[in-house]
């Protein structure tokens, strides 16, 4: 996030008013089609021409204060009101809000019958305000960055698509950012959190899980319950590609005994038809789904998935080819784009390939550096005159980032080969295994220090609502509150704000 005063940040959002992005929204587009929005969600931009209202809601982790984001001029969302409303503390995404005119908004996802994980209060995490940023146009905007345990849900929908009744609904997602787990999802869910049996949703699924597709993935598929289906039956579909572009459009639609998949880049060219028939059998003709609305977990709340999402809505109706055909013209037309991870980089003396070291800044521990034993990180206090095993165990080697190159990864100078990396939310320091989840782990993206006293803060990238901190000389990667001991709130802005300095070895 950026330190800017309440007037920069006004008049940073009238800089950024712009030509605007669409004239007409892809409700109007589904409308005209004969298949109207029930519920249209996005944190980037509008979906119906002229909506004017809030496209989400904030939390602030300094007080719990609600802030809104609304959009610009252009139809982008006006990040000037975020940036001065988190300034000098963390917020989270609390509310998703539909702009359709159903009032079907997506909250924080209670517990469920699948549910592992975090105990917050029988309810999943919410996303990090700044976990996803992203250009659309020349517009800065942040989408919602799903990581394990994180997921919105609404029980209660007004027009919800219920039975075997037709609807669509469509999702631009992060092509790179996916996991195998249960369930990336947006779409139609049971209404008690449970999983009562076949049929009971619809769900578009991004991931590389299922029933697969021709490639290694990710794959767009339909979580019908009890079953990811890329196509027909549970067996795999060598016409459902894999969709590695960096924006994914993904389409699911369904009727009575028939179903579709569709996908393609969201930045340019045409949807590909990835499959186009009858029902599985088993219990998915008819359909019996229940009308919740999800995100970013399944239906009975499982919840060890990840993804980006940026926009979806879902429809009354089957939308025709032809009326998909121009939301995705829209959808380019909008001309998503990446934005960089890092809110502030390392002075050039501490750029890729240096050698650092990492002071506390809390008035307790200033003499204190982060320092590993064996596998622990924790702090030490360390000088010039300290031995040279304890200098080398406190200096860390700066690499372009293990899971996301626009972050950094740090090695042990005194263990080469291993990195800083997180594992049930403890820092450690392990050998890197070459695996994917390591190389997410290990990965982490600092940002201007929140306690705003010149230093920084590094944030998880595969969780960005969490930071390193230091708890009782533990490191951590921690939220601002939550479910654990290290998550207090009680000097969080200094315990994960950090002195850069020359490493000591």
């Amino acid at each position: 996030m950026f330190s800017r005063s309440s007037l920069g940040a006004f008049a940073l959002g009238l800089a950024l008013a712009g030509t605007p992005v669409n004239a007409e929204g892809v409700c109007d587009i589904y409308a005209a089609g004969g298949t109207p929005c029930i519920a249209a969600h996005s944190t980037v931009r509008t979906l119906v021409d002229g909506f004017t209202g809030a496209l989400y809601r904030l939390t602030r982790g300094s007080d719990g204060a609600y802030g809104y984001v609304t959009a610009l001029p252009n139809g982008v969302a006006n990040i000037s009101i975020q940036d001065a409303f988190c300034q000098s503390t963390t917020c989270l995404i609390s509310k998703i809000y539909d702009q359709s005119g159903s009032n079907n908004h997506l909250y924080q996802a209670p517990k469920g019958t699948a549910a592992t994980g975090p105990e917050t209060g029988g309810h999943d995490f919410l996303a990090s305000a700044i976990g996803a940023p992203v250009y659309v146009g020349d517009t800065k905007a942040y989408g919602v960055f799903i990581s394990p345990y994180t997921g919105y849900r609404n029980n209660k929908i007004n027009g919800s698509i219920t039975g075997d009744d037709a609807e669509g609904m469509y999702a631009i997602f992060d092509g790179t950012h996916y996991n195998g787990r249960c369930c990336f999802d947006y779409g139609n869910a049971e209404t008690d959190n449970s999983d009562p049996g076949n049929g009971r949703m619809e769900a578009l699924y991004f991931g590389n899980g299922g029933y697969k597709g021709s490639g290694d993935g990710p794959w767009v598929q339909a979580d019908l319950e009890n079953g990811l289906f890329s196509g027909a039956s549970r067996a795999k579909n060598e016409d459902n590609h894999s969709l590695n572009s960096r924006f994914v459009t993904a389409i699911l639609k369904g009727k009575a005994n028939q179903w579709a998949l569709r996908g393609g880049d969201a930045t340019s060219g045409s949807l590909t038809t990835m499959y186009s028939g009858k029902r599985p059998n088993s219990g998915y003709n008819p359909m019996q789904k229940e009308g919740a609305i999800v995100l970013g977990i399944g239906g009975d709340n499982s919840n060890r998935a990840q993804g980006t999402f940026y926009e979806g809505v879902m429809t009354k109706g089957y939308p025709s080819d032809d009326t998909e055909n121009k939301v995705q013209e829209n959808i380019v037309a909008a001309k998503y784009g990446t934005a960089g991870l890092v809110a502030a980089k390392f002075p050039t003396e501490f750029s890729k390939g240096s050698t650092i070291s990492l002071r506390a800044t809390t008035d307790c521990c200033s003499n204190r550096y982060i320092a590993h034993s064996g596998s622990t990180v924790k702090t030490e206090a360390v000088s010039s005159s300290s031995s040279d095993d304890l200098k080398k165990s406190a200096s860390w080697v700066v690499h372009t980032g293990l899971g996301n190159s626009a972050c950094y990864s740090f090695e042990s100078v005194d263990t080469p080969g291993s990195y800083i990396r997180h594992s049930s939310y403890k820092l450690q320091v392990d050998k890197s295994d070459g695996t994917t989840q390591f190389h997410e782990d290990a990965t982490f993206c600092p940002q201007t220090g929140i306690n705003g006293d010149g230093h920084y803060s590094i944030r998880s990238w595969s969780y960005p609502a969490r930071y390193w901190r230091h708890f009782n000389g533990v490191g951590y990667i921690a939220g601002n509150g939550g479910p654990y001991d290290f998550d207090a709130k009680y000097s969080f802005n200094d315990d994960v704000s950090w002195a850069v300095t020359k490493g000591f070895a």
